[in-house]
């Protein structure tokens, strides 16, 4: 019988690689079942996974964690409002995640727009510092907008995204809430990600090039929407200094991360198909492009575990139509 499950689970995980080329990746495993599930993230000692998922009896997005393999899933955040971007603190005994519960106990609207591309709505959330049992030790923003997209660094900074000083940009805190401000280029900036080093962070932004560009940016983000025509892949040091393109394809690039050798960033991107979302691995000096899955349809939010020996990512392969996944898997390369 142990065997027949073996090799079950081994045909099984042949069945979720798509193409054959998909060769960086191997023996992927599906986590999650059922709902909407996605921003998976590695705790430091790589034992756990933080994650967002909108599954029964929820109506919107919260935060669980589970083990890497998938067991003992927890809910984490308070079960109110809506909830996004956790992650866990170097001590792997705290974690960070934003959330609208401060609001009302129910989820915010999402407002519906005829756009023909994705849109995403900026709520009025906080980040929230909390012990890993979902115990809140207190509130890092006091911001009447948008506060997310948190990822700490191995000295317990965070790096996130907010709506404040009148645009969306990229600012870094410590766990009392000091803020500093790290770009001052107008446009949409967001998804940092702290090198494994730390003095450094990748982002994804869209910088208008023209008026019109301009004038639709400023619309949307006045009816607190984002919807870019186009995002490319930015590397900054901590300091605001040498702000560098990574990427130049007039394409949705977005949820960059960096491997921890620090020599390359693995990112989403629809580069073949507006909507077809791949993992693409690219060089920190914009060199080296490399396709890394091949599924007709979305794979996202990739992250490596400390020890560069698993990828987590999230998908909608191997489930019913509307089911996004979080998927692990051995890297390879």
């Amino acid at each position: 019988m142990k065997i027949l499950l073996i090799v079950i689970s081994f045909l099984f995980s042949k069945n979720l690689i798509f193409k054959g080329e998909e060769k960086y990746i191997s023996n992927l495993k599906k986590l999650t079942k059922g709902g909407d599930n996605a921003e998976a993230y590695f705790s430091w000692d790589d034992k756990y996974l933080i994650f967002q998922s909108t599954k029964k009896p929820y109506k919107c997005d919260q935060i669980f964690i589970m083990d890497i393999n998938g067991k003992n899933k927890k809910l984490v955040s308070t079960g109110f409002g809506r909830t996004t971007c956790s992650y866990f603190l170097p001590d792997n005994e705290k974690i960070i995640y934003s959330s609208t519960h401060h609001l009302s106990k129910e989820c915010p609207e999402v407002p519906k727009l005829n756009l023909k591309r994705y849109y995403w709505t900026i709520f009025d959330y906080e980040i929230y510092l909390a012990k890993r049992n979902g115990e809140i030790i207190r509130k890092l923003t006091n911001n009447p907008e948008y506060d997310a997209e948190g990822v700490v660094s191995k000295n317990g900074k965070i790096v996130f995204t907010s709506f404040r000083d009148g645009d969306i940009g990229i600012y870094m805190m410590d766990t009392l809430g000091n803020v500093k401000k790290i770009i001052n280029e107008f446009g949409y900036e967001g998804g940092p990600w702290f090198s494994p080093s730390g003095d450094k962070i990748v982002f994804r932004a869209f910088y208008p090039e023209n008026e019109e560009e301009k004038e639709k940016y400023v619309e949307l983000l006045e009816k607190r929407v984002v919807s870019p025509p186009y995002m490319e892949i930015f590397i900054i040091d901590t300091t605001g200094e040498n702000l560098r393109k990574i990427t130049d394809f007039k394409k949705i690039c977005f949820a960059p991360s960096w491997h921890p050798s620090g020599e390359y960033i693995i990112f989403s991107a629809n580069l073949e198909n507006p909507w077809n979302f791949d993992l693409y691995i690219i060089g920190i000096d914009g060199k080296g492009l490399e396709r890394i899955t091949y599924y007709e349809g979305f794979d996202s939010f990739p992250m490596f575990s400390h020890d560069g020996k698993k990828l987590v990512f999230c998908s909608n392969r191997g489930g019913k139509k509307g089911e996004t996944n979080v998927f692990i898997c051995d890297w390879k390369k």
